[in-house]
């Protein structure tokens, strides 16, 4: 008896999608760093938030550790992308530790954005959320009690500075597009004089990603986000097709589908969050394949170009 045909499934696969320059970067300047001094190379906290790519490093002999102090010495340390606290390189200097900053560049110009506005005199409030480890490393770069963190719209509109007419805002770069706009025309409504960045924070690849969701989530009945639970931007995205009313659900490996998610679904979406390789989105592809006959399609809504230098010593390496 001839078995059962599997039935069809059409995939959207939006583009961009997955690394964007920054963890590009970051991965790399780990890579080399172990090319150039042999392992162990330590990292401190997660060099993008992946298990595939952080156990994928750790086989290439990089060790993962949460603090400074459980570096040894004489081995070389390299910062997350996500950027640290001032106090952190100021300790490794202390110590005579090498190190290797792969803050993202982007996040990095929102730390000197911090500086500027502090040195102006200006109260800064920072949209992020408590926590994250780009949020501790911006508030890192200046003195305890010149910024306040604001969450949500509810936040702006309970928020009540010392002096109204002199605060500016800024962001974490892996934030919602549309709920931050909620929380800046809140604070821009009760606050007329607040300073905007210029650029806007969220970076080109939150931006992007968020944008090509949107592009596909209405011609989908469900949509997978390839990304960490702890990922920031990869679990905006699942948020982002939830509000287009699109079914939505963040994995971190093809393994981990629930295949009963996609009961009923002809048409899937896929994506993945900034942080997550290429590599795990065919090897989702590949399982679906198992179980249905199917049908993929790319869609397209801008083509990123965008590539950042490597740290000084690093270069010649590469």
């Amino acid at each position: 008896m001839a078995p059962a045909p599997k039935p069809h499934l059409e995939l959207l696969i939006a583009a961009p999608r997955g690394f964007c320059a920054g963890v590009d970067r970051a991965i790399r300047i780990v890579e080399l760093a172990i090319e150039k001094h042999g392992a162990p190379v330590y990292v401190r906290h997660e060099i993008v938030h992946n298990k595939y790519v952080v156990d994928s490093l750790k086989a290439k002999g990089a060790v993962f550790v949460e603090e400074l102090s459980d570096v040894p010495q004489d081995v070389p340390v390299v910062f997350s992308a996500h950027g640290v606290p001032k106090s952190v390189p100021a300790a490794a200097e202390d110590r005579g530790l090498t190190y290797l900053d792969a803050t993202c560049p982007l996040v990095s110009k929102v730390h000197r954005q911090a500086e500027r506005l502090v040195a102006q005199g200006k109260h800064i409030v920072f949209i992020g959320h408590a926590g994250h480890p780009e949020v501790i490393g911006t508030f890192g770069q200046v003195p305890p009690g010149v910024m306040t963190l604001i969450e949500t719209a509810a936040d702006a509109e309970a928020f009540t500075p010392a002096d109204p007419t002199n605060i500016a805002f800024l962001t974490q770069t892996t934030l919602s597009v549309d709920d931050t706009a909620d929380v800046v025309a809140t604070l821009q409504r009760r606050f007329a004089a607040i300073q905007a960045p210029r650029p806007d924070d969220i970076c080109y690849a939150t931006s992007n990603r968020q944008t090509a969701v949107k592009a596909i989530a209405a011609m989908c009945d469900a949509m997978l986000v390839i990304g960490a639970p702890n990922s920031s931007n990869s679990v905006r995205l699942v948020e982002v097709a939830e509000r287009e009313g699109t079914p939505a659900r963040l994995i971190q490996r093809a393994g981990d589908l629930d295949l009963t998610f996609l009961a009923g679904v002809g048409t899937l979406g896929i994506t993945a969050g900034a942080s997550a390789p290429e590599i795990l989105v065919r090897e989702l592809v590949d399982r679906l394949a198992e179980h249905f006959t199917i049908s993929e399609r790319e869609v397209e809504t801008n083509r990123e170009t965008i590539s950042f230098k490597l740290p000084r010593g690093l270069e010649a390496a590469a």
